[in-house]
């Protein structure tokens, strides 16, 4: 590896972690450490939004997808793109007031837990338990990304894992979640570039668009056409990925933490500009790989990576190789943090120290998160780890137990407790068992989060229709919630 790429490198590195000391300064209590006070301006919110859901799978996975498939995979970032949208446009406004409203919950799982006026705490401790398992995946997923990056520094695989980890570790203990979301907004402006320049660049290098075509074209026909191979089974699969993001706590934090309702419309364009031109540039860097690396024998999930060694000077290559570590540590950030608060806020404040200063549940949550960074690194311990798979099993069990259960308790007057709970058991098992027996094919071919969300639903619906209707405290809350949500401009 050239020293003056590795410089460049460094450089992007030592601007993260100024980054993170100068909200370490300015992080006093529970609140500015897992939700940032609330004071998230509308673009911060909305690439620290887009930035944390993206992660390694927006470089690696998405355009090693395209490159050993084809177009036929464009589906997939359709649905996300369509799923990002309805998100901020439904769930947005009325969780960042409903939240508020319900006891200043800082977490998901605390705002289903004041929402339900839930004393015994128990929806609480499930949300946090299904929080932690899941993102286990989620996070492994980005420390698979990481140490293969780092692997370009001829470093093994086992050691490129755990300096990854170290690196996102850090600025994540000190900084907490300002220390997140600045750097996501730093991160996100520059994979945002990099995966414009990136295919363009390559496409040039090659000969251009006509003659990339061309090859591709040799090379399989079916390659270049979007409907190849075009069931319901395939649409259904990649379209739902968009059900995901009803139920994602990394990205629903950040609608909590928008300082006002004023900001959500301009948080949401930015971020659905940013997503569907950075969408775009990933699957033009698979797409262009097909043609310029069809004599090689490479790893489809390091195209972006190789791109960046043979086409650019060591500057910009150490310029690439930054946004590439930017995807993952968008992601997995958000992701420790989001376990850590579970960890801090849902079950040790909650259930053992209820008394706890501000200053010792800070400092429970960054122990939270080395905790949950060892467990992460277990489970990426093997170098044949798939980035794409690890996060789709993560993103369906986050969101079919997340999400049926937000959207209720946002708009379902009559919902309780035992509907949330329902709900959420529900999601998250039906996913592990529809995960389970993929193997058979048949209906268990469709994609886990289908049947999560499905069951998981109808969890909602029946066991609050079976339960006794909710309590008198909890319908006026319902009604001054949404008296606020209706006066609260958009």
């Amino acid at each position: 590896m050239n020293a003056i790429t590795l410089f460049a490198f460094i450089c992007y590195l030592t601007v993260v972690v100024v980054i993170a000391i100068v909200a370490y300064r300015i992080t006093r209590n529970l609140s500015d450490f897992v939700l940032g006070g609330r004071q998230l301006g509308g673009p911060v919110a909305a690439l620290s939004a887009g930035a944390s859901d993206m992660s390694a799978w927006l470089l690696l996975g998405l355009p090693g997808a395209i490159f050993v498939l084809g177009l036929n995979q464009i589906w997939l970032p359709i649905g996300l793109t369509i799923g990002a949208f309805l998100s901020w446009r439904i769930i947005a406004k009325p969780l960042r007031v409903y939240s508020e409203c319900a006891n200043d919950s800082l977490t998901l799982p605390s705002f289903l837990d004041n929402r339900f006026f839930d004393r015994s705490g128990f929806i609480r401790v499930i949300l946090a338990l299904v929080t932690l398992a899941f993102f286990a995946f989620y996070t492994a997923s980005g420390l698979v990304g990481g140490a293969m990056l780092l692997q370009r520094f001829d470093i093994p695989y086992e050691q490129a894992l755990l300096l990854g980890t170290v690196i996102i570790v850090s600025y994540t203990f000190v900084g907490g979640f300002l220390a997140v979301s600045w750097t996501d907004f730093f991160q996100g402006t520059l994979m945002f570039v990099c995966l414009l320049v990136v295919p363009f660049v390559a496409c040039q290098e090659f000969g251009g668009w006509h003659k990339t075509i061309d090859i591709i074209e040799k090379l399989g026909p079916h390659r270049l056409q979007p409907f190849h191979q075009f069931d319901a089974l395939l649409f259904m699969n990649l379209m739902a990925w968009g059900l995901g993001y009803f139920g994602q706590p990394h990205i629903l934090v950040r609608f909590m933490a928008v300082r006002t309702t004023k900001d959500i419309g301009i948080a949401r364009r930015i971020c659905l500009s940013w997503m569907s031109l950075s969408l775009l540039g990933a699957v033009l860097t698979g797409f262009v790989g097909i043609a310029y690396f069809y004599e090689q024998d490479i790893d489809p999930e390091s195209i972006f990576i190789v791109f960046s060694q043979t086409l650019f000077s060591p500057w910009i290559a150490g310029i690439l190789f930054a946004a590439i570590l930017s995807s993952i540590m968008c992601a997995i950030d958000s992701q420790m943090l989001a376990s850590s608060s579970a960890l801090t806020e849902d079950i040790y404040h909650r259930l053992f120290r209820k008394k706890a200063s501000q200053k010792e549940l800070i400092w429970v949550g960054r122990i939270g998160i080395i905790v949950i960074a060892i467990v992460a690194m277990a489970l990426a311990n093997d170098p044949e780890s798939s980035v794409i798979t690890l996060v789709a099993f993560a993103w369906a069990g986050l969101g079919a137990s997340f999400g049926p259960s937000v959207i209720g308790a946002l708009f379902w007057r009559r919902m309780t407790r035992n509907g949330a709970i329902a709900g959420i058991l529900l999601g998250a098992l039906s996913v592990l068992l529809w995960k389970f027996y993929s193997d058979l094919g048949g209906i268990f071919a469709l994609y886990e989060i289908i049947p999560g969300f499905l069951f998981g639903s109808l969890g909602v619906v029946i066991g609050s229709l079976l339960d006794k209707p909710p309590s008198k405290e909890t319908t006026e809350q319902f009604d001054k919630a949404w008296t606020l949500i209706r006066k609260s401009p958009n």
